[in-house]
């Protein structure tokens, strides 16, 4: 059985660690270093870091945090904010970066995606998708969830995956920092379309949402920052609870 994956987030901006609510409301949170250090001590099996206003204001990614955090770590670390080249993915990956996670880049040139998979291999390339509901469809929306893009998320999942993403972070606008729970209906149309692992990010609340989420085999990982960031939940406490309800998990 494939084991699954509890991955915390890190939302940087201005080199500090945010959180809000449907991505609007944004508090302080921490420093990201010592925050990585702490996940990496925790029993987390990966680390993602969003540069989240990288690509709203138009500049590359703060590598110099980014540098220090990945020196700090012995898991996966998956990077992305402001990825709009090659060259975004290579400066990336020299700082420490074990995946490359691209959003808006690929929205206006999902070419990169082939070309990134083609340099660095398709485990290498990871699709972001921040998505809501708009008129009763999933909406692909860009720049930290601020723009509706008009793109179709389930066609536009499937056609990344074509394009070589190997995997992709299915994060929920709609339930983003409401700890109501996962978004389940959007994670498994998603999962219908497409034979990559899928990370599912938004919503998590409390240790039954991952037990709830884990129910679909098909979700490979479950994203969350501020139960984990605000200790509301501890990693080693929920992989114990996950293990006793049957999910494999690394402990």
């Amino acid at each position: 059985m494939i084991t699954k994956r509890i991955i915390p987030c890190l939302d940087v901006r201005d080199g500090r660690v945010v959180k809000g609510v449907n991505f609007e409301g944004v508090q302080d949170v921490a420093d990201p270093v010592a925050m990585a250090r702490f996940y990496n001590d925790a029993g987390a099996d990966e680390l993602v870091f969003y540069d989240i206003t990288a690509s709203h204001e138009g500049r590359a990614l703060f590598t110099e945090v980014l540098k220090e955090v990945a020196s700090q770590i012995f898991i996966p670390l998956t990077v992305g904010g402001g990825i709009n080249s090659v060259e975004d993915f290579d400066r990336v990956l020299k700082c420490g970066a074990d995946k490359v996670s691209v959003n808006s880049g690929a929205i206006r040139n999902p070419d990169l995606i082939r070309e990134a998979a083609m340099l660095y291999g398709d485990q290498c390339v990871v699709l972001s998708m921040d998505v809501k509901r708009v008129g009763g469809e999933f909406r692909i929306f860009a720049k930290g969830g601020r723009e509706d893009t008009g793109i179709e998320a389930l066609s536009w999942a499937e056609k990344c995956v074509a394009l070589g993403a190997g995997e992709l972070v299915v994060n929920s606008i709609d339930t983003d920092g409401v700890k109501g729970g996962f978004d389940l209906e959007m994670l498994e149309a998603v999962a219908k379309r497409v034979d990559v692992p899928i990370i599912a990010s938004g919503g998590a609340g409390k240790i039954e949402d991952f037990i709830h989420l884990f129910e679909n085999p098909a979700i490979d990982a479950g994203l969350a920052a501020s139960i984990f960031h605000f200790r509301e939940v501890e990693i080693r406490q929920l992989k114990e609870e996950l293990r006793r309800n049957g999910i494999e998990v690394r402990l």
